[in-house]
């Protein structure tokens, strides 16, 4: 019997000696200055540089497109092309104008399929359409936004702030990233599913269907991240390594997934009166909709709330603990107050919205975002695109961009978000155009859920913030933690804090803010 594994162990061995010999004529035949441009070779294009930059690769790409005119720039990676862009009105073509030559595309779905299905993130056609339309509907009720509500306070104050207070009594230290990953995962259940998993616990125990949907999350990234698709695709041939563990992973979520179906199912076949407030019941309620494919759809969803959200609320904390003037003005409105805000009271909080789109701005929680060309076009700039090629546009790149944000760009400031009223003296919120700030994505495809996220990010903040003081623990040398992408971005090494309670005041004075 042939050993498959050990087979496959042979192939970087079996490579390795080619790739070296070309890196030798590379290194070779480089001149002494070094451009930010990748350089391309025959046969490998700019392979070297990707590797090179591996661990860096928003950084990497955005450094790139800083130096071209139109911010763009054709990757060639093993024979293929890849136009990088961050330049608004491409954007804006690839999104809107020219929306249905831009699909997903086959190898993103063949990437994504074995985890996310037919789910609306990973679908085209007529198949996204309707679960665009559906979930259209369902998103721009007033009931979901209640019991979005309700469920983000109920996690708050049970779970949340418990945990919090905890280690600040104790003064030990948590990983925050983890906590509030932990937090988005309970409340996505509860709005998708109706199901409690849980898993922001004062244990903080892990729990099988929380552990498979982090590990199918990043094996899925991973794939993404393989400059050789072969490599996974073997793995997975040959069910070896991390490609069982994600067929494994996967397994459990739809197992799990498929017990919640079938018994919200049955108890709306046992009880049509039954209130329907979470997605699901939703779903399976008013549309004759294959199993299968509302598993796809709630699985999208899931991963949609959980990660995003998180990672939005992390580089949040961390950027306000590190700006002590804008953590005041936080506090200044936060105190002016009830102490339980309704959700009116947080739509009106214009400081920490600006504070978490400009947080956004610097660290968006996806990064960058592919489609595939349908056929030929041309794009605003200039750029020719060939049927079949990957068209990606990197949303970290455009918030940095100096020609778009300023020669500020750099730095964390809500107030390029506000303006002052003429007439009351009183700070509006001043949106950016969708093209030019992609993180809610743009056109067809914008966010459904973005209203919802700004609600669950608004209120966690208020109630944090108006009781803690969150310190960071690591990186004391004022370097910047590190951002890496999977599907979503994270904080590498998660964010190690510890918690310090506030001294209690109804005073709009904020001078206890530790400087």
């Amino acid at each position: 019997m042939v050993d498959h594994g050990s087979l496959l162990s042979w192939f970087p061995y079996i490579f390795l000696p080619f790739f070296t010999f070309l890196l030798f004529l590379c290194i070779k035949s480089s001149s002494s200055t070094i451009s930010i441009l990748p350089k391309s070779y025959p046969l490998i294009g700019s392979s070297f540089a990707l590797l090179a930059n591996s661990d860096r690769y928003n950084q990497w790409v955005m450094e790139v497109l800083n130096v071209c005119p139109t911010n763009t720039y054709v990757l060639r990676i093993l024979g293929a092309s890849i136009v990088t862009t961050a330049y608004p009105e491409n954007v804006k073509h690839i999104l809107k104008s020219q929306f249905s030559n831009y699909p997903k595309g086959g190898v993103m779905r063949n990437i994504l399929s074995d985890f996310l299905g037919s789910g609306i993130f990973n679908a085209d056609g007529d198949s996204w359409k309707l679960q665009r339309k559906i979930s259209s509907h369902e998103f721009n009720s007033t009931s979901l936004r209640k019991f979005v509500e309700e469920v983000v306070k109920i996690e708050i104050f049970h779970r949340l702030i418990p945990v919090l207070s905890i280690t600040a009594e104790k003064n030990s230290e948590l990983d925050l990233q983890d906590i509030l990953q932990r937090f988005a995962f309970d409340n996505i259940c509860k709005i998708s599913f109706g199901y409690d998993p849980n898993y922001l616990s004062i244990s903080l125990e892990k729990t099988e269907f929380s552990v498979a949907f982090e590990d199918a999350t990043r094996i899925m990234s991973e794939r993404i991240g393989h400059i050789i698709h072969l490599v996974w695709k073997l793995k997975r041939f040959f069910n070896i390594g991390s490609e069982k563990r994600l067929k494994q992973a996967t397994a459990t979520i739809r197992e799990s997934a498929r017990k919640i179906v079938r018994q919200k199912k049955q108890e709306l076949k046992e009880n049509s009166s039954l209130e329907t407030t979470d997605l699901l019941s939703r779903f399976v309620k008013d549309n004759d909709l294959d199993e299968d494919f509302v598993i796809d759809i709630v699985i999208s969803f899931i991963l949609a709330g959980q990660d995003t959200t998180s990672a939005a609320l992390t580089w949040f904390f961390w950027l306000v603990s590190c700006n002590p003037r804008v953590e005041n003005e936080i506090l200044k409105e936060i105190n002016q107050t009830t102490e339980e805000p309704s959700y009116d009271d947080v739509k009106d909080m214009v400081y920490i919205h600006a504070s978490l789109c400009e947080s956004m701005r610097l660290y968006p929680p996806v990064p960058l975002d592919s489609k595939e060309a349908a056929s030929d076009d041309i794009l605003p700039d200039g750029t020719i695109i060939k049927k079949g090629m990957r068209v990606s546009f990197y949303i970290y790149a455009m918030g940095r961009m100096e020609h778009l944000w300023g020669s500020d760009c750099n730095e964390f400031k809500p107030e390029r978000w506000l303006v002052k009223e003429n007439v009351t003296g009183k700070l509006s919120f001043m949106g950016k155009d969708s093209y030019t700030y992609p993180v809610f994505q743009a056109g067809p495809r914008i966010c459904l859920g973005k209203e919802m996220a700004f609600l669950q990010m608004k209120m966690v903040a208020v109630e944090v913030l108006r009781r803690f003081h969150v310190v960071p623990t690591a990186n004391k040398n004022d370097s910047a933690p590190v951002y890496v992408s999977y599907l979503t971005s994270k904080m590498k090494g998660g964010f190690p804090v510890k918690i310090e309670k506030r001294p209690h005041r109804s005073t709009t004075k904020c001078d206890f803010v530790k400087k």
